[in-house]
């Protein structure tokens, strides 16, 4: 009987459960949403007990609609939403909601931690600057805004690692998500007790590190009566879904970089050792030896969702991007600041807000539609320029998400880079990494290189038209122009 291979996707608005062969082949799939929380301005929230059922549902789903015996399953792959600083007691009961990667309640407390012990100092050992999305000043926050639940925390877990340990009941720590805590060192890859102790925390506050595809543990028999899976089957650790994508789409080259079309958007180029850049990400990637200096912006398919929702009066997405194709490169002046919950990199702005600019009587929907997806792919290139900075230059792109499945889309990011991108089976690659970290973990595969070469399948390539490219030039520079302008504007009214 063949081996099969189960990948779980947690992601910002749902999860996604799905089943493949070893050649990379869907063969069952179920996506489950669950709500995000906003309390107060600045947070956002999840409740990690509804991701948990929600996938336990995914799973059932996917078996049940497969036919496949749960005793086929090789291996279970999870990759999970960056910087989730989720509070466990001894017993593993989630404590609180998890502040998610679009929260900022703890601005003021990486601004007097960084005073108190340097950003140059932090920044020598994590690779990236202390901010409030990253998992750190969450688990201050606690700390400091909630000290009865601070000292009933036996661990901090990460959301991948969330669902390892409710699956095997083993707590472990993934060594791509490692980023999120600023004690861990991205170089080696390994804590720095010191500089926890500096930051006001403990080591011991998060689990012990694993190879993202090491096996953490085996589905339990509480685990399988919830799930339907089969006892003792083996669960690797897993990893950050944007590194689970960059893999799933077959970056694990130096000079490769995936372009991130899900809820939020970004980039991750594939480097061999960790060059770090201030303004970007740093991370190990889940392939071995490998790091990934990324881009990561609020403004993604989101942004597209959000237009539908708020302004579709139930068209579908094709039917709000052909309105878009109408409208000539550049949108004819009209441009959008795609800073609808903050922004993260380049510029780390949680004060920055969507702006759409040049409106005028002789515009229309489509205007609107498309200076949105310029506006992402505006993002996009911003963080691409930044890295060039460090000497980090991105070779061509290979599109993954939900809005790589747009034509549209996907041209004009190729004409604002000016880039080729290359598209595999977007809508699987995020699950497809997972599974692949799994395959490679319990022996299915015999590396991470066999794997790529058998999975992975270029669907279509896009070339950057010269033309749009030199418009687009000049719309970012507005672009630019625009936020510079702004963001005094946005951090007096915030």
């Amino acid at each position: 009987m063949e081996q099969l291979l189960l990948g779980i996707d947690i992601g910002t608005s749902a999860c996604k459960v799905a089943l493949f062969n070893r050649r990379g082949e869907v063969l069952s799939q179920s996506n489950k949403g669950y709500p995000l929380y906003y309390p107060q301005p600045g947070w956002v929230e999840q409740d990690p007990d509804e991701w948990w059922e929600a996938i336990c549902a995914g799973i059932r789903e996917v078996l049940d609609n497969s036919g496949v015996r749960p005793e086929d399953i090789a291996g279970i792959g999870i990759d999970g939403q960056s910087w989730s600083a989720i509070p466990v007691d001894r017993d593993g009961n989630c404590l609180a909601k998890t502040p998610i990667w679009m929260d900022t309640r703890a601005r003021d407390i990486c601004e007097r931690v960084k005073e108190e012990v340097g950003f140059d100092r932090i920044f020598a050992v994590a690779g990236n600057d202390f901010l409030p999305s990253y998992s750190t000043p969450k688990m201050l926050w606690f700390k400091e805004e909630r000290p009865e639940i601070f000292e009933e925390t036996y661990k901090f877990l990460q959301s991948n690692s969330y669902i390892v340990y409710k699956l095997t009941g083993v707590m472990s720590q993934d060594m791509s998500q490692g980023y999120g805590i600023h004690f861990f060192c991205n170089k080696t890859c390994t804590y720095d007790a010191e500089l926890a102790e500096e930051l006001g925390l403990s080591a011991d506050l998060v689990p012990d590190i694993l190879p993202c595809h090491a096996v953490a543990g085996t589905v339990t028999e509480e685990a399988a009566q919830a799930t339907g899976l089969a006892p003792g089957t083996r669960v690797v650790a897993g990893g950050l879904d944007a590194a689970c994508g960059t893999l799933g789409a077959g970056v694990i080259k130096k000079g490769q970089t995936q372009e991130q079309g899900g809820q939020a958007g970004g980039m991750s180029i594939c480097l061999e050792e960790a060059l770090a850049h201030p303004k970007l990400i740093l991370s190990p990637h889940v392939v071995p030896d490998k790091w990934l200096l990324q881009g990561g912006t609020v403004g993604g398919g989101g942004v597209l969702r959000w237009m539908k929702q708020e302004f579709g009066e139930g068209a579908s997405f094709d039917e709000l991007t052909s309105l878009a194709e109408k409208i000539p490169a550049g949108s004819d002046g009209v441009t959008f600041l795609p800073y609808m919950s903050g922004e993260r990199s380049p510029i780390w702005d949680p004060d920055a807000k969507g702006v759409f600019y040049g409106l005028s009587f002789d515009k229309t929907k489509g205007h609107f539609i498309r200076a949105a997806l310029e506006g992402v792919a505006y993002a996009l290139e911003h963080n691409l320029r930044t890295a060039a900075e460090a000497g980090v230059e991105a070779d061509e792109l290979i599109a993954m998400g939900g809005a790589s499945n747009s034509i549209l889309w996907t041209q004009i990011k190729a004409d604002v880079t000016g880039r080729k991108i290359k598209v595999p089976t977007s809508d699987t690659a995020t699950t497809l990494g997972a599974c692949i970290l799994a395959g490679v973990g319990v022996g299915v595969y015999d590396s991470f290189e066999q794997a790529a070469e058998e999975t992975i399948v270029i669907t279509r390539e896009q070339q950057p038209d010269e033309n749009a490219h030199e418009q687009y030039k000049k719309s970012m520079e507005l672009y630019l122009e625009l936020y510079d302008d702004l963001k005094d504007t946005f951090r007096r009214f915030r």
